[in-house]
């Protein structure tokens, strides 16, 4: 089977082709063998530091004797011992860093600026003496070679000015930059004194800044150097607001409309956003003849390819219309409005001037940023001639940048067109049809005040059509968020489209959303996704108006999660008995949620059992004695049976950290925090009883209609059974089953008697049936019905029987007498019982009719019902007593009658 064993040759060189053996020998140089350690025994003593000393200590040793990393860390670590110990840091550390930062290099410089900058930012600083040192600090190193370090530096100061007294910034910052804003000095230095007036500025009051601080500025807003008066004229707005707007009006706004003039496109444009900014405060006047014509100069200017005037323009375009709009004219306004409509089409392929690809894309993304503001300029009546060509546009535009920036304000021109809205359907729809995934991230960030909108105002969706539209877009803008990677994306549009069980019909809303978002709750692999699956899944449950559908819901919860196969869906159901607690109400989470997941302490897997004990105070919480007592015998069971059987160490060790916070739960639960859990419970409670006498009086309603039905078959069963009255009456000889039936035919037999009384046969061949119904008729067999008006009857048959001519013998004349009389009483009774048939059917719709305002009042008044028909019964059956007590004495009378009739024939 081996024939033979492998030989190992001894190692030797490597042979092969010389490209192999290089290779060989690349790779031995890279397992070579690598240095232990980076640093030698001599540096590691000098990195070394005595472990005694404290952090103040060890920081002033590092910065001493420590090598620049080391500094550089104390640095960067200064805002952390300021707080610990202020006052020795101040004392101790803070020289020592003023000391290392001279002639330190770039790093530690931007290290100690950040610092210094984090300190005052912080307000870790308690007194003054501390914010004046770091002061002298930075005004040593402000005007540092490095740009980078001195910009660093200038915004620590800026941040000083902030912490520090008027008089301290007047005698240590501003006296030195009037020194510092003369042209001999640096550009650098010149830009930092027009920041610096800007800020200072807020700290003073008018009059100081009319007369110390405004000649400076004027004199830098002069500057030979663009740079510096595009510095300055930024800053006149914060000066304007701290001088009023009268002295705004006579001091600065000339200075603002010079500069706006000048030779540089950027000094132009800069003084033009300070106007703009400027605007709410200047009058009437001011806005006509000063702020109006510079506006349309500059759109004029515009229309000449000046990119960085259109780019602001474009920005402060919607401000502008909507602070000029008392100030236009009709052909001004008209002008506004067209060119908005060419800055939306700027850069496009259908435009003949072509810019920078950027700065177009930019002035569009702003012109979207301002539609809402055009909407109210132009009056939403006219956005379908004015703007929607424009919006339209915008929405299929072929950059991503542009569509997502129309969707982030989309929500807003809703809110505008009110009813209108339904203009903009389409434009939704690209949107949310939209291939890129940065445009639904911005349309989802207000989408439900979107589809409430839509779907409330837009009364014309149903009638044209467009709600199947709506609502397949909705599930193509998941079905593609879903099958991507943006899982935050997904978790957002789940909890955006929750807000569809109030604006959507339940029918619809089951048959589209509700089986999906299940899927997504089953199948999906992110744990955020699955949590505001069931959130919104609850959601739909929750204002779900129909039972069956209800039931549906909660069936497939039970089944096909707290029942199911896999551990990960029953851990999900537990998932879901979490949210459901904030959802529904205590009664209602008691009645459906609380037992399938106690029945999860059985679970195989420890990891459901995990999960139920962490759950555990949450099910307590939802339950208030003496009403969920037999609840809590279940819990406390649950409780028991994992303290005593579970075997899992890290179940065991969550068991009885769960028994402790129920411990907790029930004995040191605040009064006030019950009380408002109450009070949001018995909210939730009163909404869930509303909607279920919605389903009721939805039942009751159908109920009602379905006996509406049922009446009018009876009504017809009713006059069959009266024609066939009428023909039993016609002949004799008909003959029933049932006890109705039999009186109507002793009914017909007594009418004939009375008609033909000189026919002895008849009578003859009846006498044997007569005096069988006469015994019948006086036990207790009949019916409750036929009894009930027979004393009320019975003196007047007597009375009329009485006055019978006798026209038969004695015997005989007695006999039929009184089986007339006792036909005739049947005859009686029967009508009666007929009119009280239709006297209860009556009774019986009235009580339906009740039944469909309150279907409880109609359960009581139901039993009402049977009692009093109970009690008719008891005074039927003692009338029939009393009746049948008649009887007998009558056949006494009877009896004596043919005795005494004997003895006279004898």
């Amino acid at each position: 089977m081996f024939p033979g064993r492998m030989t190992l040759s001894p190692p030797g060189p490597p042979s092969g082709p010389p490209e192999e053996l290089q290779e060989l020998q690349e790779l031995a140089f890279i397992e070579r063998p690598i240095r232990r350690s980076l640093k030698t025994a001599e540096e590691i003593d000098q990195l070394t530091v005595d472990e005694d000393l404290n952090d103040v200590e060890r920081a002033v040793y590092l910065l001493s004797v420590g090598q620049e990393v080391q500094r550089a860390s104390v640095i960067s670590n200064l805002p952390s011992l300021v707080r610990q110990n202020p006052a020795e840091t101040f004392r101790r550390v803070v020289p020592k860093v003023r000391e290392v930062l001279n002639g330190a290099g770039a790093e530690i410089q931007l290290a100690a600026a950040t610092s210094f900058l984090t300190i005052l930012q912080d307000d870790i600083i308690l007194i003054h003496t501390h914010t004046y040192s770091i002061l002298k600090t930075v005004l040593l190193h402000l005007n540092h070679r490095d740009t980078v370090v001195s910009s660093a530096w200038l915004e620590t100061l800026l941040s000083a000015i902030n912490a520090l007294p008027k008089e301290t910034i007047k005698q240590e910052v501003l006296n030195p930059l009037l020194y510092q804003s003369q042209l001999s000095h640096s550009l650098q230095a010149r830009l930092a004194a027009c920041r610096i007036l800007g800020k200072a500025s807020c700290k003073f009051d008018s009059l100081i800044v009319k007369k110390e601080l405004l000649p400076l500025a004027r004199s830098l807003s002069r500057d030979t150097e663009s740079e510096v008066r595009v510095c300055m004229c930024r800053q006149l707005e914060s000066m304007a607001r701290a001088i009023g707007v009268e002295d705004t009006r006579t001091e600065l706004l000339p200075e603002l409309l010079e500069l706006a003039g000048d030779e540089e496109s950027s000094v132009r444009l800069a003084a033009f956003d300070s106007i703009i900014s400027l605007m709410e405060m200047m009058d009437g006047d001011d806005r006509l003849h000063l702020l109006v014509p510079l506006v349309m100069s500059a759109c004029d200017a515009s229309s000449q390819v000046d990119e960085g005037v259109m780019v602001s323009l474009s920005f402060q375009f919607g401000k502008l219309c909507s602070g000029l709009a008392g100030s236009l004219s009709e052909e001004q306004k008209t002008f506004l409005l067209q060119k908005f409509q060419v800055l939306c089409i700027t850069g496009l392929p259908t435009e003949e001037n072509q810019m920078d690809v950027g700065e177009s894309t930019l002035i569009r993304c702003n012109c979207c940023y301002n539609l809402p503001a055009m909407v109210a300029f132009v009056d939403p009546a006219h956005f379908l001639c004015d703007i929607h060509p424009s919006f339209s546009g915008l929405c299929s535009d072929p950059e991503v940048s542009v569509r997502r920036s129309v969707a982030a304000s989309f929500h807003q021109v809703v809110k505008l067109l009110e009813s209108n809205v339904h203009v903009v359907h389409k434009e939704l729809l690209l949107l949310l049809q939209d291939s890129a995934l940065e445009v639904l991230d911005a349309l989802m960030n207000h989408l439900d005040e979107t589809l409430e909108l839509v779907l409330s105002r837009g009364d014309n969706l149903i009638l044209d059509n467009k709600l199947p539209e709506l609502l397949s877009a909705l599930l193509s803008a998941e079905q593609k968020v879903g099958s991507s990677l943006r899982w935050r994306l997904h978790e957002k549009l789940l909890h955006r489209y929750s807000c569809l069980s109030r604006l959507l019909p339940g029918e619809l809303l089951h048959q589209t959303f509700s089986a999906r978002i299940f899927i997504i709750l089953t199948t999906n692999k992110v744990l955020p996704v699955q949590k505001e699956a069931a959130r919104t899944f609850c959601t739909f449950l929750r204002y779900n108006r129909k039972q069956e559908q209800r039931q549906e819901m909660m069936e497939r919860l039970i089944q096909d999660l707290a029942q199911g196969r896999s551990y990960w869906n029953r851990l999900r159901f537990l998932d879901v008995c979490e949210i459901a607690t904030e959802i529904f109400s205590r009664k209602y989470f008691n009645k459906h949620f609380l037992i399938p997941a106690l029945e999860l302490v059985h679970d195989p897997v420890a990891n459901v059992r995990y999960k139920l004990c962490q759950l555990l105070p949450r099910l307590r919480s939802s339950l208030r004695l003496p009403a969920d007592k037999l609840l809590l015998q279940k819990l406390d069971f649950c409780v028991q049976k994992f303290l005593c059987r579970e075997k899992d160490k890290d179940v065991v060790a969550m068991i009885r950290k769960t028994v402790l916070e129920l411990d907790k739960l029930d004995l040191s639960e605040p009064f006030h925090k019950r009380h408002d859990w109450d009070l949001l419970d018995q909210k939730k409670e009163k909404e869930e009883m509303l909607l279920l006498e919605m389903l009721e009086r939805q039942q009751s309603d159908g109920k009602l209609n379905s006996d509406k039905h049922m009446e009018r078959k009876r009504r017809d069963s009713k006059t069959s059974l009266s024609s066939a009255k009428s023909m039993s009456v016609s002949s004799s000889t008909g003959s029933s089953s049932s006890g109705k039936e039999t009186r109507k035919a002793k009914l017909s037999r007594s009418r004939s008697l009375s008609s033909q009384p000189t026919s002895s046969k008849p009578v003859n061949s009846d006498r044997p049936l007569k005096v069988k119904d006469l015994s019948g008729s006086s036990g207790l067999g009949k019916s409750t019905r036929d009894d009930s008006v027979t004393t009320a009857h019975f003196t007047l048959t007597t009375q009329s029987t009485s006055s019978m001519p006798v026209l038969i013998r004695s015997k005989t004349t007695s006999l039929l007498d009184q089986a007339s009389l006792l036909e005739q009483r049947e005859h009686r009774k029967s009508t009666l019982d007929h009119r009280t048939g239709n006297r209860d059917q009556r009774n019986h719709m009235m009580e339906h009719r009740t039944s469909s305002l309150e279907e409880r009042e109609h359960r009581t008044s139901t039993l009402d019902h049977r009692d009093h028909r109970t009690s008719t019964l008891g005074q039927r059956s003692k009338t029939m007593e009393r009746g049948s007590g008649m009887k007998d004495s009558q056949s006494r009378k009877l009896s004596m009658n043919r005795k005494s009739n004997s003895l006279q024939s004898e």
